[in-house]
């Protein structure tokens, strides 16, 4: 088979699409004939060494993509995920590839109703979102909720969840087209990174309910955007490492910072199948509309890695083979 791979770390140069040897099912893997992968930052972190890869050189890249189970193995079969049987993962490594390994607790099953391209463009980012307002801050019709990075793929399913229990919300992104995007997922407003704490205060009466930052270095910022009371989620750090809070800002004011990771909330196989069947319910009924970016053949990955780098993406970059 064909797969990406990469023996260095650094630029998406280092990236090569190539034959290796083809995965063989084992007491815990089954294996599926890739369809769609999701790229994702921590894919782009692991290629420049920031996050480690498990293992030697060379390394398979991503994580997250969905297929059809073409051998499952004896306990495969067991477990009850039979050849020609549709699933998809979120965490399961080297998924950049033809034939993916994937751990038979990591499967989740695919509905009819739902595609192999949209599974790969939602899970993730969808189950991402699902815990930050079920979990990191429970919304509550009426609650105003800022989302950063409103115009990238997490942002956009956030506003679509909030909004669909209830809440209202204001989007921060970096360009037009991307706070045009907040908008069209529902967002109650839009707006650019310049003095988007004034604003949200103006938009917000007595600031906002609750910010879920995932840029990191604006995580004071967003503590003086939100009201006393309220708390900031902070759940990624893409603008870089987030500055020291002192304790006293939060005494002071009565505010709540709490961090989000979407590993401490997938903790078992019934767990992520439960909350991604949710997540695909409402995929069926519309009122999550995943949105693709752009779709790369694995073949191009360097190309696609460059694209997302670029911050251009509106939505989910995917990797086909």
């Amino acid at each position: 088979m064909k797969a990406v791979q990469y023996t260095a770390f650094g630029t998406p140069d280092v990236l090569r699409w190539q034959d290796t040897d083809d995965p063989i099912p084992d007491a815990g893997r089954v294996i599926v004939r890739l369809e769609a992968a999701g790229l994702n930052y921590a894919d782009v972190y692991r290629r420049e060494g920031r996050f480690t890869p498990a293992g030697p050189a060379p390394w398979i890249p991503g994580m997250e993509g969905a297929g059809t189970i073409a051998d499952p193995g004896p306990a495969g079969a067991a477990a009850g995920f039979a050849a020609g049987r549709r699933v998809a993962w979120c965490d399961n490594p080297n998924s950049n590839a033809e034939r993916v390994a994937v751990e038979i607790g990591r499967l989740i099953p695919l509905p009819e109703t739902v595609t192999a391209r949209t599974a790969a463009s939602v899970l993730l980012q969808g189950l991402t979102a699902h815990y930050l307002v079920h979990d990191s801050h429970p919304v509550r019709p009426g609650d105003w909720c800022v989302v950063h990075a409103a115009g990238g793929g997490v942002g956009l399913l956030l506003t679509q969840m909030i909004k669909r229990r209830g809440g209202r919300v204001i989007g921060v992104a970096s360009t037009a087209e991307k706070q045009q995007a907040a908008l069209d997922a529902g967002a109650d407003a839009a707006i650019g990174r310049t003095g988007w704490v004034e604003r949200v205060r103006a938009i917000a009466r007595h600031g906002a309910d609750v910010v879920f930052d995932s840029v990191g270095t604006t995580i004071l910022e967003s503590l003086a955007a939100t009201r006393d009371r309220g708390r900031v989620v902070y759940f990624g750090m893409a603008g870089g490492e987030p500055p020291a809070v002192p304790p006293s800002l939060l005494m002071d004011r009565s505010l709540t910072l709490t961090g989000g990771d979407l590993w401490n909330v997938l903790t078992t196989p019934v767990e992520r199948r439960k909350r991604a069947a949710e997540l695909f319910s409402w995929i069926a009924d519309g009122t999550v509309r995943p949105r693709i970016a752009r779709v790369f053949a694995l073949a191009d990955v360097a190309e696609a890695h460059r694209y997302l780098e670029s911050r251009a993406a509106i939505g989910k970059v995917l990797l086909v083979p």
